[in-house]
């Protein structure tokens, strides 16, 4: 079973590690990828979060610095000789984004060296994805950093974030190994399932199968319909609040962040999960990842 009990009352370091990148609108770039808004939204709900990656020696890295340093976000951010990660992002009308991803970038070639492991030892919660490690050089990266956390206190989040073909069953596999929650949404649970060849047919059969791994935290979520949150023999299902979204971007990585710092908090999970529903419908109603919280949703957390 997971017990988080062990984290409460304590100084927290987070992180979270994978693509910095950037999407690109119509009207021009703004500064994202999932672990990085994970970690934002950890930071703005009270942990000592960084974000973790790699950029260039380019504008857009350069830009990267400006704006974490804009928005109070602590990070590490090695400079690679490739590109910063751009994805160019289209919005339907319901302000669903689909993604075209440049290959080969700086978050594709980042190195386990020492300063990063150093980072690890002192780092007791993480979240990581899929898409940093469709290179081997930077999957390595990540899984390093993984086993250096303090085994004796950490938290690490598997927000798989499947992106067209940039995933395999074997980087799923190692990651299942190394995470104590996972999250997915409803269309990339039945491509687990297919992948991981899972017997059954809904979340309730793929928590089965977590559990069956070690792993008893499940975030899953059905966008503009519902989620559901597994913990240990716990489960908590709520209706997604309705809004008038303007973008979806970042809003499921707001939801994961706000589940995993309230349950450190030492919150039940049904209101974990609700306060979850709540930060993440504001950030629909915004345009961007990394929003200010207005007042009132500061002294809701």
């Amino acid at each position: 079973m997971l017990d988080l009990n062990a984290f409460r009352g304590r100084k927290l370091n987070c992180a979270g590690i994978g693509e910095v990148l950037y999407d690109v609108f119509d009207d021009g770039p703004r500064i994202g990828g999932a672990p990085a808004n994970f970690a934002y939204h950890c930071r703005m709900q009270g942990l000592n979060a960084m974000a973790i990656s790699g950029v260039g020696d380019d504008d857009l890295g350069h830009l990267a610095r400006k704006l974490f340093d804009e928005k109070q976000l602590p990070y590490y951010l090695e400079t690679v000789a490739r590109p910063t990660g751009q994805v160019r992002v289209s919005l339907d009308e319901s302000g669903v984004p689909t993604y075209t991803f440049l290959m080969d970038t700086a978050y594709d070639n980042m190195e386990a060296d020492e300063k990063l492991l150093n980072i690890a030892r002192k780092t007791q919660v993480c979240c990581f994805g899929s898409l940093a490690q469709r290179s081997a050089k930077s999957a390595a990266a990540i899984l390093a950093f993984l086993k250096a956390m303090p085994e004796e206190l950490r938290l690490r989040v598997y927000d798989v974030n499947l992106r067209r073909d940039y995933f395999s069953r074997e980087v799923v596999e190692s990651s299942l190994s190394e995470c104590e929650i996972f999250k997915c949404n409803d269309e990339e649970l039945p491509v687990l399932m297919k992948l991981l060849e899972v017997k059954g047919q809904d979340e309730r059969d793929f928590n089965a199968y977590l559990r069956s791994r070690g792993v008893y935290g499940f975030i899953y979520t059905c966008g503009a319909d519902s989620s559901t949150v597994f913990l240990n023999d716990e489960v908590s299902h709520l209706k997604t609040p309705k809004v008038k979204a303007v973008s979806t971007v970042g809003a499921g990585d707001s939801f994961t962040a706000t589940v995993i710092t309230s349950l450190l908090k030492g919150y039940p999970l049904i209101k974990a999960h609700s306060l979850a529903n709540t930060v993440a419908a504001y950030v629909c109603t915004v345009d961007g990842a990394m929003p200010e919280y207005p007042e009132a949703l500061k002294a809701q957390l």
